[in-house]
C-alpha cells in the first residue's frame, strides 16, 4: 500500500452527518491551478507531514469508538491500487467510508463497487469545468514525475469521457453520493460549464460553493 499519508484525526465537516477521520493520499492525476492541496498533489509534502499508512489505519483503530467514518481524500486516492482492500479493511472494522474522487479514473470505481464489501458508504465526485475542457487540466511533462501524475491503467480514453463514465457509474451504484464544483472566477469559468456539467449529475445533489484564493498550485490564482 502507499508508504505514506497525512492523517486529520477528527473532522466535523468531511463527512456529512458523521465525526470522522480523513487520510489523504499523495499525487494526482489532474493539475487544477486552483488547488488548495498543491503539495499533496506535487508530493512536496514536507516528509514530516507523511506517516506509515498502517501507522494511520493503527491510529484509527484506537479512535473507532468515537469515530463514525473515515474520508479516502488527497491528491486523488483511486490512484492507490490496493484501494479495494483499504476500503475493505476500514468496513470491517466497523467504520463508513466516504471516498473524494476526481473521476479521472472510472476503472479504479468499478473494482470497488465489485464487492459489497469494498463499496464506499458515501462519494464525493468533484466537477471542475465541462468535460470537453479536462484536457486543459491533465499533466504536461514540465510538471514532472510526481506521485501519481501518470496513469497507472494506460488510460487513453479523453479525460471528459472518463469523467462522464465515472458520473454514471457513481449515479448507477446506489450509494449515497454528492456531485461538487467551484464556481470559479469568469471569464475562465462560465454558465456554459454549468450546463456542460449539469447532465453528468441527474438528480443527485451538486453543491456549488465560490472559489476562495489562497495557497493555489498556481500562485497567479491567488490573486
Amino acid at each position: 500500500m502507499a508508504t505514506g499519508v497525512i492523517l486529520r484525526k477528527t473532522s466535523l465537516i468531511d463527512y456529512p452527518g458523521l465525526v470522522s477521520a480523513v487520510i489523504f493520499f499523495p499525487g494526482c492525476n489532474l493539475r487544477c491551478p486552483w488547488c488548495h492541496n498543491g503539495e499533496l498533489v506535487t508530493g512536496k509534502t514536507p516528509s514530516a507531514g507523511f506517516i506509515p499508512l498502517e501507522e494511520a489505519l493503527g491510529r484509527l483503530e484506537k479512535r473507532r469508538r468515537v469515530l463514525g467514518g473515515v474520508v479516502l481524500s488527497g491528491g486523488e486516492p483511486t490512484l492507490v491500487p490496493e484501494l479495494p482492500e483499504l476500503t475493505g479493511r476500514i468496513r470491517a472494522a466497523g467504520l463508513k467510508v466516504k471516498l473524494d474522487t476526481n473521476g479521472m479514473l472510472p476503472q479504479a470505481l468499478e473494482k470497488l463497487f465489485a464487492s459489497e464489501k469494498t463499496k464506499p458508504d458515501y462519494i464525493a465526485l468533484d466537477l471542475k469545468l465541462a468535460p470537453e475542457r479536462y484536457g486543459e487540466l491533465l499533466p504536461r511533462p514540465e510538471d514532472g514525475n510526481s506521485p501519481g501524475a501518470a496513469d497507472p491503467e494506460g488510460n487513453k480514453t479523453p479525460a471528459g469521457e472518463r469523467l462522464r463514465r465515472s458520473a454514471a457509474l457513481i449515479r448507477g451504484s446506489g450509494i449515497r453520493h454528492e456531485f461538487r464544483s467551484l464556481r470559479l472566477p469568469a471569464p475562465y469559468f462560465g454558465q456554459g460549464d454549468l450546463a456542460a456539467l449539469a447532465p453528468l449529475t441527474g438528480t443527485s445533489p451538486w453543491h456549488i460553493r465560490p472559489f476562495l484564493p489562497g495557497n493555489c498550485l498556481d500562485p497567479r490564482w491567488n490573486t
